[in-house]
């Protein structure tokens, strides 16, 4: 995975190289094929191939705050050149987590697809827990609000609609208390998800199934429940909640 970054020009292009003293002709040892730019293209998508395989390993291990000159260095390249494919961390976040964000949608539409919303719910739930476990960037993509990532806004949004939808559903089917919003789930959820990386270093891989359990059974509807205490989070508030939990 280590490459050489020496030869990067400020162009953001590579050195192939052909030597501006050592060529022949008025040319300087340039290819008047033009089949150095196909060459050096190849180059740069090496590179930022590099760049989001080591920076999806350190976000993984460190967070998503860890310093991007960590990344560059297991990359292989020099900071100015992940600098030319990312200019920001959220251009490299968003980057090198759209796949596992994408697969967060993907289990969020088949738990839309199930008719009983209790089984949707929690098997979609226990697919989100699962990569949060095992992803600690993803876990802190998920669980905190960060600027710019536009396929985090995306999975925010498909979030808030598949839990919206299932507890509408719940509630219909009578399976959910009816005092519950979208904004009181995606709360404890966030809350619990945080935790996450340090339960299961501390104990278990699969030491997050029996919290999210407890706290899936604070959903269902039982005639005894008593009634939620204080008003719901609105959007707004959750979000602003999000935001601080990045601090």
């Amino acid at each position: 995975m280590k490459m050489a970054d020496s030869a990067d020009r400020p162009d953001g292009t590579a050195d192939t190289g052909s030597g501006s003293g050592s060529g022949s002709g008025a040319g300087g040892g340039k290819d008047s094929s033009g089949a150095g730019a196909p060459v050096r293209r190849r180059d740069a998508r090496r590179n930022r191939d590099l760049l989001l395989e080591a920076a999806h390993e350190v976000f993984t291990e460190l967070g998503l705050n860890a310093p991007l000159d960590v990344i560059a260095r297991r990359a292989g390249v020099g900071n100015a050149t992940l600098y030319r494919h990312f200019p920001h961390r959220a251009a490299l976040v968003d980057a090198a987590f759209r796949d596992q964000l994408t697969g967060t949608m993907d289990a969020g539409d088949r738990a839309r697809d199930v008719d009983d919303a209790w089984t949707g719910l929690t098997g979609y739930l226990q697919a989100v827990f699962t990569v949060l476990a095992t992803d600690r960037g993803t876990n802190d993509l998920m669980t905190t609000h960060l600027e710019g990532v536009e396929s985090l806004e995306a999975v925010h949004a498909h979030n808030h609609h598949t839990v919206e939808l299932l507890l509408e559903r719940g509630r219909h089917q009578g399976t959910i208390r009816p005092d519950v919003t979208t904004e009181d789930v995606l709360f404890a959820l966030a809350a619990l998800g945080r935790a996450v990386p340090a339960l299961t270093t501390a104990t278990a891989p699969d030491a997050w199934r029996r919290p999210l359990a407890l706290l899936c059974d604070s959903f269902r509807a039982a005639p005894t429940s008593p009634p939620l205490p204080s008003p719901a989070l609105t959007p707004e508030q959750l979000d602003d909640t999000l935001h601080h939990f990045n601090r």
